[in-house]
């Protein structure tokens, strides 16, 4: 019996883990893997750009999981700077183009896996495609600032950089340009920065970047890029000012890569990424699948399908598909919208819904924030931190958590996220068995000091 013939487009997270799940369940006397990437790197830490331009990551090649050639010696034909034109579902193949060589063909498959990921947000404002203006969303991307960053020379002059946006990509970024010796400048729209916690939480952080000596500007709408006489950035005008800047970064954010999977007539959601059911399959289609950040997912807290573009789902989804194509079982039930990020010392967390998440869902809800510490008062080094809790208003269930703080902060809202899959009240979650000694932790952890809080906020409201 002939081999079958498994596709994927994509050659990172979850291209690549489903591409490995599906070879080790079977041979490739039994199925043909073939896997097409665009770009000159595969299986690589996104999540870790911004620390190889800072400097904490030494050099490009940490953030490589795996090479090609190694795919390729575990029976993955992975063919690199080969890019999908076009997907033909009801003949079962796809059109590429070696970016090289110029050359197209088609290839037929028995089943497909999409893994186009997530394209970067760039706003069509004029100037945004000058030199000096950059993303950071691959490999290339990175090493495309990193030369332009050596180019303007070393620190001792005034350098001046602006980032385009306040989410995790741009304070992440606001750090490394600190750490080439840049003035920094963040512009954002948003009524404060880290549009992914509530405003009074992004108030902290606001306060906590502006400690760290990078100026951040809110409700500043970039309307242009503006390019000196040789055609590079010279500053970011918005509608109130305009802002010096020897280099532009943007951290925008990202939306899902459709393009193609659209033009074949499949079903996306209201994000634009790409519906699938619990196996990752895509939906009214037996042969496709998809997973990392070109679909939406279930949020388990609202019962809303989101998208969430984290590696850490891309590569568990790599993991269900390849086990399902390859012959075994797996489902993805869904997530609760966790995520960490750090701008220096600062660390940020969240899990679950915002307050306007919660509104959006209908569901009514208490509030309660508390100011706690990593560790017991009288132990040396003990930083402060901020704890704000959501909770439905009559049932008490945990709706959400985020937290704003130093050392030890962040990884707390693990907790919190064990706590919404499990759809823990706030009452019951008090009574949590958590670790403490002083050198870790208060008596009361600040996670259930703040649900402590919440219980009584809860009753408060009847």
């Amino acid at each position: 019996m002939a081999a079958q013939r498994l596709v994927v487009i994509g050659g990172d997270a979850a291209g690549m883990s489903a591409a490995s799940q599906a070879r080790r369940f079977r041979t490739p006397d039994e199925l043909e893997i073939v896997a097409f990437e665009r770009g000159h790197f595969a299986s690589y830490s996104a999540c870790g750009i911004p620390y190889w331009i800072g400097g904490q990551v030494a050099g490009r090649d940490k953030l490589i999981a795996r090479t090609p050639e190694e795919h390729r010696a575990r029976g993955i034909d992975l063919r690199m700077r080969t890019e999908v034109m076009e997907i033909d579902p009801d003949r079962g193949r796809v059109r590429t183009r070696d970016l090289e060589s110029g050359t197209e063909e088609w290839t037929g498959w028995d089943r497909l896996v999409i893994a186009t990921g997530a394209r970067p947000v760039r706003p069509p404002i004029p100037g945004i495609g000058a030199p000096g203006v950059h993303g950071v969303q691959n490999l290339d991307d990175g090493q495309s600032l990193l030369t332009t960053l050596d180019a303007l020379g070393p620190a001792g002059g005034r350098r001046r950089a602006v980032v385009v946006g306040a989410g995790y990509i741009g304070v992440e970024m606001a750090e490394a340009l600190l750490h080439h010796g840049f003035e920094v400048t963040v512009l954002n729209r948003g009524e404060q920065p880290m549009a992914t916690l509530d405003p009074d939480m992004g108030r902290l952080v606001h306060t906590a970047m502006d400690g760290l000596g990078i100026t951040t500007v809110n409700r500043a709408e970039v309307t242009a890029v503006r390019t000196g006489d040789d055609g590079r950035v010279r500053a970011v005008a918005t509608a109130a000012a305009e802002y010096p800047a020897d280099v532009v970064v943007l951290g925008i954010g990202v939306a899902p890569e459709t393009t193609l999977a659209r033009a074949a007539g499949l079903p996306t959601g209201e994000y634009g990424g790409l519906l699938t059911d619990l196996s990752m399959r895509v939906r009214g289609r037996d042969a496709i699948w998809a997973g990392g950040d070109c679909v939406e997912v279930l949020d388990l807290v609202s019962g809303r399908d989101r998208h969430i573009p984290l590696g850490t789902h891309a590569n568990k989804h790599g993991q269900i598909i390849g086990a399902n194509i390859g012959g075994g079982y797996g489902t993805f039930p869904g997530v609760v919208g966790t995520a960490v990020s750090k701008v220096c010392d600062l660390e940020i967390a969240r899990t679950g819904l915002r307050e306007k998440d919660a509104t959006a869902a209908g569901l009514q809800y208490v509030t309660a924030t508390v100011e706690s510490t990593s560790r017991a008062g009288y132990y040396p080094d003990a930083s402060v931190m901020t704890v704000k809790i959501l909770a439905e208003r009559g049932t008490g269930r945990l709706l959400g958590l985020q937290i704003v703080g130093r050392e030890g902060a962040a990884k707390r809202v693990d907790v919190a996220a064990v706590a919404l899959t499990a759809g823990m009240t706030v009452e019951r979650m008090t009574m949590l068995d958590l670790g403490y000694a002083p050198p870790f932790s208060p008596v009361w952890d600040p996670v259930l000091v703040a649900a402590r809080k919440a219980v009584r906020a809860v009753t408060a409201a009847g």
